[in-house]
């Protein structure tokens, strides 16, 4: 009777807009879900960073996210500078750090393992940042970053 002639083109444009939507929505999921620990992954790669510029002391300050920690050392006499200089400094095993990158990290209920390669050896290290405080420890587990789609999945 009265009824509208059917528009191909509009209709094209319609579903062409819906498949770009859903699309878009799946990538903006996936983008969220692999950068879900990105400060615990931050973190990391400013206490590396440190350590690459041979900032001993300021790594330190950010292993415990206080960079004034020479005002009140005694708050930190179970893990002193002393040991986290033999740990971290340039005569630890990792020696002096002149590269490393943040491969990947695993999320579990109150921190994030962070996986780096440091001076491109193939033994990787594990760092431990908790979510409440980005304060980072030695990690309790090793992960397993695995080829792309472990890097697409994780």
């Amino acid at each position: 009777m009265d009824a509208q002639k059917f528009d191909e083109g509009s209709a094209r444009r319609r579903r062409n807009a819906v498949i770009v939507g859903i699309i878009a929505a799946l990538i903006l999921a996936w983008v969220v879900y692999h950068e879900r620990n990105f400060p615990e992954r931050r973190a990391a790669h400013r206490f590396f960073s440190a350590l690459k510029h041979q900032n001993i002391e300021g790594a330190y300050g950010i292993w415990f996210r206080d960079p004034d920690w020479k005002q009140h050392p005694a708050k930190y006499s179970n893990y002193t500078y002393k040991d986290f200089y033999q740990d971290w400094g340039p005569a630890s095993e990792w020696g002096p750090i002149k590269s490393y990158s943040i491969d990947c990290s695993y999320s579990s209920n109150s921190g994030v393992i962070v996986q780096a390669t440091v001076n491109r050896r193939a033994q990787h290290a594990y760092v431990w940042v908790d979510k409440s405080d980005k304060t980072l420890h030695f990690s309790p587990n090793e992960i397993d970053c695995g080829d792309w789609f472990g890097w697409l999945t994780e």
